[in-house]
C-alpha cells in the first residue's frame, strides 16, 4: 500500500492511504502482472483515508526514510533493486523473526503465523488499551459490526491484565458487594 505520511514527531501525525497494490496471479490482473495498482478497498477508486499515528509510529518511519529512503514511486518498503517486495521474502522474514522473539512454544503455536496477523493485534491491542469501538475502527478501516466479530480478542495472554482491569472498574464502582447479600 502506498502511503504518504505528515509527521509531527511530538504530538503524532498522519498516514494518508490513497492506492493498494494487491499480489494475485496474473490472470486476475487488468495487465498481466502480479501486482495491480488499485484504490482502496471497497472504496471510491480515488477515495483516501487519512488515518492518525502516534508519536513511535511517526519516529520509526522517520528512522526507516532516514537510512533506507522510499522506492521511486513512493512506496516504503522495496527490495534491493527499487522493487516490489516478494511475498517469499515477507514470508521467510516473518518466520525468522518469530523463531526470534517468541518462546518455543509460542513460535511452535499458529500465533501470529502470517504477517497479516499483526493487524488483528494491532486492534485488539487499541481496544484493550481502551480506545472506543468507533474509534478503532475508523482507523482500520472497517465498520464497528466487523471490528468486533473478527478483530477483538486476539492476542495471547491477555486474561490476567483483563480480569485486574474488571476488578479495578468494579473496585472504582462503589461499595463492595456482601457475600449472600
Amino acid at each position: 500500500m502506498r502511503a504518504t505520511a505528515i509527521c509531527r514527531p511530538a504530538d503524532g501525525g498522519t498516514l494518508t492511504l490513497a492506492r493498494t497494490l494487491p499480489i494475485t496471479t496474473k490472470k486476475w490482473t487488468n495487465d498481466g502482472v502480479r501486482h495491480d495498482l488499485r484504490g482502496l478497498k471497497q472504496r471510491d477508486p480515488d477515495a483516501i483515508r487519512i488515518v492518525p499515528i502516534p508519536p513511535l509510529l511517526v519516529r520509526a518511519l522517520q528512522e526507516h526514510i532516514k537510512e533506507f529512503a522510499t522506492a521511486a514511486d513512493g512506496r516504503l518498503f522495496r527490495n534491493e533493486r527499487g522493487g516490489i517486495l516478494g511475498s517469499t521474502t515477507y514470508s521467510r522474514v516473518w518466520e525468522e523473526a518469530r523463531q526470534l522473539a517468541f518462546t518455543p512454544a509460542q513460535a511452535a503455536s499458529p500465533l501470529a503465523g502470517r504477517p497479516y496477523d499483526l493487524r488483528h493485534a494491532a486492534l485488539t491491542t487499541w481496544l484493550n488499551a481502551g480506545i472506543g469501538p468507533a474509534e478503532v475502527s475508523k482507523r482500520a478501516g472497517n465498520t464497528v459490526e466487523v471490528l468486533l466479530r473478527r478483530y477483538a480478542g486476539c492476542l495471547d495472554n491477555q486474561a490476567d491484565s483483563i480480569n485486574r482491569r474488571i476488578e479495578h472498574a468494579l473496585d472504582d464502582a462503589g461499595p463492595e458487594i456482601e457475600p449472600g447479600a
